[in-house]
């Protein structure tokens, strides 16, 4: 009769609490977090690599959201526009888009959650620019201040950011996922989102901040499933299979329908609301929400200096302000052309430049008495 076979080392409970142990020491002696030493960097590797991958898929989100804005004005000039779905142009966009997403979704998979959900205001920075580039938008001393704000905090955010090297495996999620802190957290968010979607609801309030809370509780349950998802995903590439785990898909449900029902207030804030309102707050709340979801469920600050926390938090607060500095005011642009065409309209003169300055006192008027006045106070006297 065959001998039985030695149960392996990842079947082993003392194991499993061993590897979450080791998870949340540092791997080498010396300074913690923070440090600029050559030894930092060899510890980091790999959140470095999900830094870069974090900071590429945002960029590409904003090429792809410009090309989805030209696609748009591209078509507003045509004198027939067709649907936007049906331009290849818009599709470039929404592709590059998800290429982008892509990219994000797996930076989530090897690095911590208070490390890439911050750098998402490298989306909003990079838009600005290749608006400029691209689409000849005015460049503003306030979006050179955002951006050189906005770039200090993402390097005081990459370099003092937890870095705890855990490795995301099914027994590690399902270890989190009955924990009492996790649990608390997720009665405590179930109660007040309950009570804001009462309030917008029943008694119809339509706060921006009622609904950008309601899409920060749903995104901490977000990023929670994605880093699973995405890290599960990871350690099954390399050759360790976590997907014939029942919370590999428990995790996957829950991301998906947190997806779904984030973009439903997003979107219902977009429409009542500007994006330069929107923008900047939606941006603060994720940021707090999913770097509060990574401290209790992944605990990725367990061991962090006290210094160490205080400049990561003033990184994220200077990625607010930058947000903010680059949104600001901008939709109230003033247009290239400053004048309205009547050359299209039968039986008018053609007015070049009836507005030739939005910024002077004579906005809105004819300049100089203008001939077709007279012209037609001449044809009301004749008449």
């Amino acid at each position: 009769m065959a001998a039985p076979v030695p149960a392996g080392p990842e079947d082993d409970p003392s194991a499993v609490l061993d590897e979450l142990s080791r998870n949340f020491t540092y791997w080498e002696p010396g300074p913690g977090n923070g440090s600029l030493s050559s030894a930092w960097y060899r510890r980091n590797q790999v959140h470095l690599f999900g830094v870069l991958l974090a900071i590429l898929g945002n960029l590409v989100i904003s090429i792809s959201l410009n090309i989805q804005k030209y696609s748009h004005l591209h078509l507003a000039q045509k004198d027939l526009p067709k649907p936007y779905f049906k331009s290849v142009l818009w599709w470039s966009g929404t592709l590059l888009m998800a290429v982008g997403e892509m990219g994000n979704f797996a930076a989530y998979g090897v690095a911590p959650i208070t490390l890439i959900a911050p750098l998402g205001c490298m989306s909003v920075t990079g838009s600005a620019i290749i608006s400029v580039m691209f689409l000849k938008e005015n460049l503003r001393a306030s979006d050179l201040l955002g951006m050189t704000v906005a770039f200090a905090g993402t390097y005081l955010l990459v370099n003092f950011a937890p870095n705890v090297s855990q490795a995301i495996s099914a027994r590690t999620v399902q270890y989190y996922f009955v924990g009492w802190q996790f649990l608390v957290y997720v009665i405590l968010e179930i109660l007040v989102f309950c009570i804001l979607l009462y309030f917008h609801k029943r008694k119809g309030m339509k706060s921006i901040v009622i609904l950008l809370t309601l899409v920060a509780l749903l995104a901490s349950l977000t990023v929670i499933s994605v880093k699973a998802v995405s890290g599960m995903i990871t350690l099954s590439v390399t050759g360790k299979m976590q997907l014939t785990y029942a919370i590999f898909y428990v995790m996957l449900v829950i991301m998906i329908a947190s997806c779904v029902f984030q973009v439903k207030f997003l979107n219902q804030a977009t429409k009542l609301y500007t994006m330069t309102t929107v923008v900047p707050v939606n941006h603060a709340f994720f940021t707090t929400s999913a770097i509060i979801a990574g401290i209790i469920f992944y605990q990725e600050f367990l061991g962090a200096a006290f210094l160490a926390v205080f400049i990561y938090l003033f990184g994220c607060f200077l990625s607010f302000l930058g947000v903010f500095l680059v949104t600001r005011n901008r939709e109230n642009g003033h247009l290239q052309q400053s004048f309205i065409d009547f050359g299209n309209i039968p039986g008018k003169q053609m007015l070049d430049k009836i507005q030739p300055d939005s910024n002077g006192l004579s906005y809105g008027t004819l300049p100089d008495g203008s001939d077709s006045t007279r012209s037609q106070s001449g044809e009301k006297k004749e008449a």
